[in-house]
């Protein structure tokens, strides 16, 4: 659900200068493309989870002059997920927009990730990064947060990785069992990346969520100590009374009988509470020395 949120979020961002659009595009690609040979002919396709990232990959080919036709399909596993391809006319200007944007080399072969020239500079390092996470990304959460960009080869996670390092976002990279990742955990790096992408409502979200549970934790941990400290109050007090009524309260000092007498008077009173009913009133401390001085006095 987060995840096709943040895609949403992030298809509704156009960018405005042409290396940002190959920037994001050349990551739409290598996070989604699939490339065949059909009759001695190049042909590929992207694979994208929500109809917002394929309308995105549309125009966004479209406005670089890149002819493409959105099918869709249901996934054969257990959720039958509806899934949109977009197969990509792959004629003379094309391969122009694909050589540029880093997806195919000069020979036309296809890349694991582009030339450096492609995240050159900060922008297009935010267009890289939200082409990546519309193509092959996923966010989950609020609670405990984890992102993370899929890619085919290890290569291209550590291309990831990198574009973000160069932006002072940190990300693991991890290999697993037919394709790779980069990721992040937590909502200050997840945060950041989100930024650099262009997703402030999906931070804002994630920023509310971890102030809210750190407010609850903190009320928990304020409940939690109210209830040891009413637990020892109510304890101590149970003993003065033992104590208080195991004497003569006559045979005490005066200070020390006041103090006696107010405890079996007010049996479940503060300290606090009982220093001000003294006469004078005295402090806290000055109570809590009179009992624990006439509890003494009992058991000596």
């Amino acid at each position: 659900m987060l995840s096709e949120e943040l895609r949403d979020e992030l298809a509704q961002i156009a960018p405005k200068r042409r290396c940002c659009r190959h920037a994001e595009l050349s990551a739409l690609f290598h996070a989604s493309g699939a490339w065949h040979l059909r009759g001695g002919a190049v042909a590929v396709h992207l694979d994208l989870a929500t109809s917002a990232a394929a309308r995105r990959a549309f125009a966004l080919l479209r406005g670089l002059g890149v002819r493409s036709e959105i099918r869709t399909y249901r996934r054969r596993s257990f959720d039958k997920a509806t899934r949109y391809q977009l197969h990509v006319e792959v004629d003379t200007h094309a391969l122009t927009v694909l050589r540029e944007a880093g997806v195919l080399s000069a020979s036309g072969a296809p890349l694991e990730h582009p030339p450096k020239r492609v995240v050159g500079r900060s922008c297009c390092r935010g267009a890289y990064i939200r082409g990546a996470l519309l193509g092959g990304g996923s966010l989950s959460g609020p609670r405990d947060p984890h992102l993370e960009f899929r890619t085919s080869g290890i290569a291209g996670a550590r291309f990831i990785a990198e574009v973000a390092a160069r932006e002072d976002v940190r990300l693991a990279v991890a290999e697993r069992r037919g394709h790779a990742v980069a990721y992040a955990k937590g909502h200050e790096a997840i945060g950041d990346l989100l930024a650099l992408a262009g997703a402030s409502d999906t931070v804002l979200r994630l920023e509310e969520h971890a102030v809210v549970a750190a407010t609850r934790a903190r009320a928990n941990r304020l409940t939690n100590a109210d209830e040891a400290n009413l637990v020892r109050t109510a304890r101590a007090a149970h003993e003065q009374l033992e104590a208080i009524r195991a004497i003569e309260i006559e045979a005490l000092p005066p200070h020390l009988a006041e103090i006696a007498e107010l405890r079996l008077r007010h049996p479940s009173a503060s300290l606090r509470e009982l220093a001000a009913k003294a006469r004078p009133p005295i402090t806290k401390a000055a109570a809590h020395r009179r009992l624990r001085a006439v509890v003494h006095f009992v058991e000596t």
